[in-house]
């Protein structure tokens, strides 16, 4: 749109180098910038009628110095890094990108589950280490390996995410109970609903996909830990702050526990004193859930399209 800018603030993450801000240029004069310091924000926006974000927060005292600003298009489905009262009093739209990666996630969901039934991950370095070489019959295992048909997985939460993690999980033969709001009827035949007490009590395997909150908030923690079976594994593709995470790690370092499989943390990057990071049988990938090139490409054509909406008077997924 002639005359009008729009700045990107942080857009490495999204676009390391293999995707292209194509979608956007073409709607208005676009400055993109890999990364903005908090105390860049104001400079770098001070021309900007939309501004475009993904981590980097945008407080009260920013959005009341940019007058000009119209529009702020977060590049995630959270949206609590932008202060929602300050531009709603300003009449600034804000737009987010829902459910652009439920695939992706439930995807590395089952990454992790099938790394720890079958210790892909273990047996693969033995292998390298020369044991199956050296070894005298055409296999070797030693670790448990088990079959996830019959197994009970808990999801914790039905969400877009939630319910694509149980049609998997249906796929595999496994039994799907969970914790919803949603009415047993309102719930496919092969999922049945269940309190917290009995889905931690019943799973071998229990997956959290809830958003977090103060009710949510150190969901798992000692006491919840201590309803779950030993043979247990706990999955958490949603937020870090949904585990105490000094609790998990006792809790697989005693054997309380037998596996954990994370790609979220209280704080990403991690601090080096995370004891989940030495933590017995926990395996962790670095929040790359929604990362596959596919789920950012749509992320890139959504935040676009929620941008020219914008433009030609038809806001979308708007949550200001």
């Amino acid at each position: 749109m002639e005359n009008m800018k729009a700045v990107v603030l942080d857009g490495y993450t999204l676009n390391p180098g293999d995707l292209n801000w194509k979608s956007f240029n073409e709607l208005c004069e676009c400055e993109i910038y890999d990364y903005t310091a908090p105390d860049e924000i104001i400079e770098r926006s001070a021309d900007a009628d939309f501004l475009i974000t993904n981590k980097t927060v945008l407080p009260a005292s920013v959005i009341e110095c940019l007058p000009k600003l119209k529009y702020i298009g977060v590049l995630a489905t959270g949206y609590n890094v932008v202060d929602i009262e300050a531009a709603r009093k300003k009449g600034i739209v804000v737009a987010n990108v829902p459910a652009y990666a439920t695939d992706s996630v439930a995807q590395l969901v089952f990454a992790h589950i099938l790394n720890i039934a079958n210790q892909v991950e273990y047996h693969s370095e033995e292998v390298k280490k020369g044991r199956w070489a050296a070894n005298r019959d055409f296999s070797f295992w030693d670790k448990h390996l088990m079959s996830l048909k019959g197994l009970t997985i808990g999801i914790v939460a039905l969400g877009n995410i939630g319910n694509k993690v149980a049609q998997i999980a249906q796929a595999f033969d496994m039994q799907v109970i969970a914790f919803t709001s949603k009415t047993p009827t309102g719930l496919p035949p092969y999922i049945q609903k269940a309190d917290l007490e009995t889905l931690f009590r019943s799973s071998d395997i229990i997956s959290l996909h809830c958003p977090l909150t103060p009710d949510t908030e150190k969901l798992i923690n000692a006491e919840t830990l201590s309803l779950m079976k030993p043979s247990a594994i706990l999955i958490n593709t949603g937020r870090g702050g949904l585990i105490d995470e000094e609790a998990l790690a006792r809790a697989l370092n005693e054997n309380k526990l037998f596996a954990a499989g994370l790609d979220v943390l209280s704080t990403e990057p991690p601090k080096k004193d995370n004891p989940l990071l030495t933590a017995k049988n926990c395996y962790i990938t670095p929040h790359i859930g929604w990362a596959t090139y596919e789920a950012r490409q749509d992320l890139m054509n959504i935040a676009a399209a929620n941008l020219r909406a914008f433009i030609e008077g038809r806001p979308q997924n708007v949550v200001s």
